[in-house]
Parts: C-alpha cells; structure tokens; sequence
C-alpha cells in the first residue's frame, strides 16, 4: 500500500508555515493517541503516522527533501526506511519505532500546556534558593515645613525577620538542609496523567529542593520570625504628597534564606494653616488695612523657612493685587534652588466707625475729586448698556 501524503495526512496545503502544521498537528494527534483510544490498532498506526509526518515537515531540511523526491527521499537505498523502524536521509536518523519518539514529538508540541517544554523541564536545580519576601508599604504623613528642610523619623515596622537561631535556613542545627530525596533538589515532582504530564511542588520540601528533617524550634522552619524593626527614615527636602521612598531589603524576611523583600515609605505632606503648595511655589492671602491700601506702606509677612519678610505696598493697592517673592518658596527635590512665593493682598474695609470717622468719609466723598477710576469707569459702561 502507498504511503498517503504527509501534507494531505496533517490536513495542510504545500505552503502551510510552522505554526500552521504545528496546529495542525496538536489537533489530529489529540484525536488519535493511543490513550484516547485503548486497544485501537487504527488509531496507534495513525498517530504513528502523523507524528512520522511532523517530523519530516517541520523540518526545512527534510521537507526540502520531501518536497522534491517524495517518500523516496526516506527509503532504502537513499538511506532510507528500515526495518528497524528508523530511516535516515543525508546524514539524519530518526526512530518512529516505539512510541518513545512519538512521545518526543507529542511533549515538544504538547509542552506549552503541560507547564513549559522539554528543554525546561529537564533542567535541575543545582541548588534551590528559598522563597523572597514581601514588600511592605508604609504611609508617613509629614508637614510642610519637614518637607521645605528634610526630616528624620524614627518608625516601628511590624515585620519578618530572619531567625537569629538558625540563620535563615529553619534547620535545629542552624545549617544548610539536605536536597529532597523525593525531587532530587529540582523542587517539583512530575506526575502522569493520561497524556499530560503534570509538574507540581514538591510536597515533602514544599518546592524549594531540600527538605528540613530537625526544624528550628524558634521559627518551625521557616527561617524567618515576626518582629517590630525600629528604623530611622531620611526625609530628603523638596518631597510632596505621593513622593515614595524605597529602601532595599528592609522589608518581610524570606522564607528558607531567600531574599528579603523592600520597603516602600508613601508620603503625604499635611495642608498648611497659612500657605497653599502647587509645585515648588507658595501661596499666601494676607489683609491689609483700607488706610495702608490708600497711602502705601509695609506688611511683615512669614516664611516658610521661619524668616519673616517685609513687603512693601504701593499707594492705591487694590484687592487681589498679588506680589512675588522670588526664591521664597519650597526646595526643589535633588536641588539646591527653591520655588517663589506668591503674596495676594485683600484690601480691609473698615467696620465700627465713629461718628467722626464717618463725617471724616462723607467730606472725603464730597470733595468729588476721582479717587476711584475702576468704579467710575465701571458704572460708566453699565449706563451705556442700560441706555
């Protein structure tokens, strides 16, 4: 009987692509291998016969061969098909004899749903590292003037670590455990199931390869103890709310030795009682007597820095007039510079006037004299629209 074409068998057309066969492939050979279908000659001839049929046309070289020759390529005499069940072609061997080679084939196709390939499977661990630990988050919150200079806090973080008695490794006599006799130090065992072959932890050693016979009686085991750790925070100037501070290694212990986790400092700057923050620069509303406003003068103001300045108001000064304080602000992050302050005055209108203030206003009123040219023009243009 002449064998059926390789490319018709796998149900591809001439110009299929690797993908396109190795699909092709994955769905003819699920229907047909030997344990979807116990005692069914038919079926293990089949998958035989496709496996024989991937093999050749997966790769560039042999299905170079088969395009051109056919299965003459493969038989006796070209250094073909024999009869131990292998064939050979330009300096090639390949046994679809047993079903060891097709298994082969099956776990390289198969092996992206079985927990990886072949190759990675069969790697072992010269030696297994335990398990790292934990980040842990910290919400600090600070003032402003802390973030205008920088600050140190002291803090008590409620965390892991490592156990002093046996050094990490959660052995009674405080030294490295044994490799698992049951994974061999790998740290996952393989179990058969049907077709697939599943890879699990370890349960003896718990994954990590070697397997603790006398625990620690301080951590059982674990390598690791739960403990406050008092720790002094560098708060750099110039931070602002959402800035976080990492610090390597000082978060939970791991498990078994494995690398200790990081801590991970959140800040959050507290609002001001006088200034309002965007950025570097300040903000500061301040009032300023109605007599000031008209005849000039200085305004003391704070500083964030604690220094207090002199600002000097102009004559006529109206409400909402806003002065700049260059490098009056706050510290710039990674910086020696500093942002501006920015002053908004709110011209006072006097209240409990006496009966001679007020005499002393209506004079001023009567003089007529165009003291406020904003409210005159205004009400010039709002007679306009009204006409």
């Amino acid at each position: 009987m002449s064998k059926q074409d390789y490319y018709e068998l796998l149900g591809v057309g001439k110009s299929a692509n690797a993908d396109e066969l190795k699909k092709a492939y994955r769905k003819m050979a699920m229907q047909f291998h030997p344990d979807r279908n116990p005692g069914n000659k038919e079926a293990e001839q089949k998958f035989k016969d496709l496996s024989e049929a991937y093999e050749v046309l997966k790769d560039e070289n042999k299905r170079a061969a088969y395009d051109r020759y056919g299965h003459a390529a493969f038989e006796q005499g070209a250094g073909g098909f024999g009869g131990n069940g292998g064939f050979g072609f330009g300096g090639f061997d390949f046994n679809f004899g047993g079903m060891g080679g097709m298994s082969d084939i099956f776990e390289e196709v198969f092996g992206d749903f079985m927990g990886g390939g072949r190759s990675s499977r069969s790697q072992a661990y010269s030696s297994h590292k335990g398990q790292r630990g934990a980040d842990l988050r910290y919400n600090m919150t600070i003032d402003l003037e802390e973030a205008f200079t920088g600050a140190s806090k002291i803090i008590d973080i409620p965390t892991s670590i490592q156990c002093e008695k046996c050094h990490g490794h959660g052995t009674k006599d405080g030294k490295q455990p044994p490799v698992c006799d049951t994974c061999g130090g790998h740290g996952k065992v393989r179990m058969q199931q049907g077709f697939f072959t599943i890879e699990r932890p370890c349960p003896v050693c718990g994954g990590f390869g070697r397997a603790i016979k006398d625990k620690c009686p301080d951590c059982h085991g674990a390598g690791r103890i739960e403990k406050k750790k008092k720790l002094e925070i560098k708060i750099p100037k110039g931070v602002e709310s959402g800035n976080r501070i990492r610090l390597n290694r000082e978060g939970e212990a791991g498990i078994r030795g494995g690398e200790a986790g990081d801590l991970y400092i959140f800040l959050e700057v507290k609002e001001h009682q006088l200034f309002r923050r965007e950025g570097a620069n300040l903000y500061f509303s301040i009032p300023i007597p109605m007599s000031t406003a008209i005849l000039g003068g200085e305004v003391e103001i704070p500083g964030i820095d604690g220094v207090k300045e002199t600002l000097k108001v102009d004559t006529g000064t109206q409400t909402g007039h806003q002065f700049r304080l260059k490098n009056k602000g706050m510290s710039i992050l990674d910086s020696d510079k500093r942002g501006d302050l920015f002053v908004k005055v709110r011209v006072e209108t006097p209240v409990n006037l006496s009966k001679r203030q007020k005499e002393l206003i209506k004079e001023f009123v009567a003089e007529g004299k165009e003291c406020s040219p904003e409210s005159d023009s205004f009400l010039a243009k709002l007679k306009d629209f009204l006409k």
